[in-house]
């Protein structure tokens, strides 16, 4: 399942959601725009995670979730605690924390 944020609400669709994999961006990073269909396809791909696209700049309570401080930071929760996060525009970046997050 995928999902674009329209209000500062990410903590509660990590309290209800087992698995939550989060991209945050902003309309001016050029990275967030590379890695937004990338983000997108491994959704598609992964039927059992809520993927979640967050506007860190609109935002900032969902972004203090995963004490974000750069774009694209991409974060990982399961049973709502943060698991992991990672700054790439490499999807292998992102597919290692897929890993991480369903593996537990």
């Amino acid at each position: 399942m995928l999902q674009e944020l329209e209000n500062d609400s990410l903590q509660e669709v990590v309290a209800n959601n087992e698995t939550v994999i989060v991209q945050y961006s902003a309309s001016w990073c050029g990275n967030c725009r590379i890695m937004k269909p990338k983000f997108k396809k491994m959704a598609s791909e992964n039927e059992n995670v809520n993927f979640v696209i967050v506007d860190a700049e609109k935002f900032p309570e969902s972004r203090k979730l995963a004490n974000v401080d750069n774009l694209p930071t991409f974060a990982a929760f399961k049973n709502g605690k943060l698991v992991n996060q990672v700054q790439t525009n490499k999807i292998d970046g992102l597919i290692d924390l897929l890993n991480e997050v369903t593996s537990n």
